[in-house]
């Protein structure tokens, strides 16, 4: 009975930390998505900076579109992947989707800022672009709290 009991104990502790090992390597997984597009981004942010100075609006717009279909292909990964049998594994799918999402909307409003025909319409996109980056703080922490929740449940640490 006792030996039964013990190996009963031992199965559900292997099955626990693959569970643990499958959220965590989801989230890396996630994370390497998101740390790829960092030097692309970083470099857009340079040009576009540089293209406002010029007002080279065709190019702005240009560079939106590039990044907004780099992480578009991104966003499509994620969404078409199943999230992993692991407790929160779909809302934390979720959480991920949505913050692609945000970083998407940032390069649309690029685009469209660009794309704008006139200087009314320029500033139109401008006051929504500044509107969608003033949310950005806001996507940082909810990702984060996701990553925190997510690590809790499954019982692994995230790095600060």
């Amino acid at each position: 009975m006792i030996k039964k009991l013990l190996i009963a104990v031992i199965v559900l502790s292997s099955l626990a930390a693959c569970k643990g090992k499958d959220a965590f390597n989801y989230n890396q997984e996630l994370v390497k998505k998101e740390r790829d597009l960092i030097p692309e981004v970083e470099q857009t942010e340079n040009k576009v900076a540089e293209y406002i100075g010029n007002l080279q609006y065709d190019s702005i717009s240009i560079a939106g579109a590039h990044m907004e279909k780099l992480i578009d292909d991104e966003l499509q990964k994620v969404a078409n992947e199943p999230a992993p049998d692991v407790t929160g594994g779909a809302d934390f799918k979720q959480a991920w989707i949505k913050y692609f999402t945000f970083l998407k909307s940032m390069y649309t409003g690029y685009k469209s800022f660009g794309a704008a025909k006139t200087d009314e319409t320029r500033e139109e996109e401008m006051t929504k672009l500044q509107n969608i980056v003033a949310g950005k703080e806001g996507a940082i922490a909810d990702i984060k709290a996701a990553q925190m929740k997510f690590a809790s449940a499954n019982g692994f640490k995230m790095e600060k």
